[in-house]
């Protein structure tokens, strides 16, 4: 998965106030969501859980291995964050768990309502770029890694939740939820474009927009040469590329760019102004500076640590 943004950490509950040591739960209920915080302080397999609303879980510190349906388990860490829908069940394991490394997760169960409202919203005003095609939740990409904008909202939510005791807390909660929902449908469609662009290519002018920039990403490349090969005006595409994916063409390229440059960093052969021109950047200073602000390294440290890894 890429570069993970954690979440803030939320006060370990002290021993003498657990209920049990696995998945104890403490409860903030609202009226459009609730939120649970459950901590684990020892060793377990096989934990069940399950929700009967769409449930957004958000690992804030330690493991779990998930077991989700028939599909292999699968490491569960701070950073990542799960979109389950009603009724499925979490089988879980807590191999690392102790009381002097617990897990933490939180998991905001969501009303039926709230999400329904949310897509009919979007639905309405702000239609998908091709004809047919709608706004919901997706079945197919449950596992995703928390960008920036999804860890900023969930603390938002956390906050309200745990701190906030004002008369206008539900309104407050029900707006956040909203943002919330897009910026998880945005997350959504990233993962499966980028996973499918070469499929799509042929017929959803994102796709194909997403193979021109990956396969001339080392080139300069012109927005407004995008928007033609949309057959879109350019306020159009930008405004409709930013809905569908939460960031724009330009911030795309960008991310596309320091992909390939950690890529390229990986052989420590390469120079960091080699790297910088490989990729497709055409200032260093600019690089540096993009590069360190994307990954929280600069290209230099982000190769050293690679190098540190490697040989121990």
């Amino acid at each position: 998965m890429p570069y993970n943004v954690k979440l803030q950490q939320i006060p370990l509950k002290q021993e003498r106030n657990l209920y049990t040591l696995v998945e104890n739960r403490s409860v903030y209920s609202m009226d459009a969501c609730e939120l649970n915080v459950f901590e684990t302080h020892r060793q377990a397999e096989a934990v069940n859980l399950q929700f009967g609303d769409w449930v957004l879980t958000s690992m804030l510190q330690g493991k779990k291995v998930m077991h989700l349906s028939d599909k292999p388990g699968f490491d569960y860490l701070p950073g990542e964050s799960l979109i389950l829908p009603p009724n499925e069940l979490m089988k879980i394991d807590f191999p690392e768990a102790a009381k002097e490394n617990p897990t933490q997760c939180l998991a905001l169960a969501i009303s039926a309502e709230q999400i329904e409202t949310t897509i009919q919203l979007l639905n309405e005003r702000h239609t998908k770029a091709e004809d047919g095609e709608e706004w919901g939740l997706s079945m197919e990409h449950l596992h995703l890694a928390n960008n920036l904008e999804l860890a900023e909202i969930i603390n938002r939510l956390i906050k309200i939740s745990l701190n906030d005791h004002s008369r206008e807390k539900d309104i407050l909660v029900n707006l956040a939820l909203r943002e919330l929902l897009v910026r998880l449908m945005q997350t959504q469609a990233r993962a499966f474009f980028e996973q499918n662009y070469q499929r799509l290519a042929t017929s959803n002018r994102f796709g194909y927009i997403m193979q021109y920039i990956k396969e001339n990403i080392t080139s300069r490349i012109d927005i407004d040469r995008l928007s033609e090969k949309a057959c879109m005006s350019r306020a159009k595409f930008f405004r409709k590329f930013k809905e569908e994916f939460g960031y724009t063409p330009a911030d795309f390229i960008l991310k596309e760019r320091i992909r390939l440059a950690k890529q390229h960093l990986q052989d420590p052969f390469n120079s960091v102004t080699q790297v910088c021109y490989m990729a497709g950047f055409q200032n260093l200073s600019y690089f540096i500076r993009a590069f360190k602000k994307e990954v929280g390294l600069t290209p230099k440290s982000f190769q050293l640590n690679l190098r540190s890894r490697a040989d121990a």
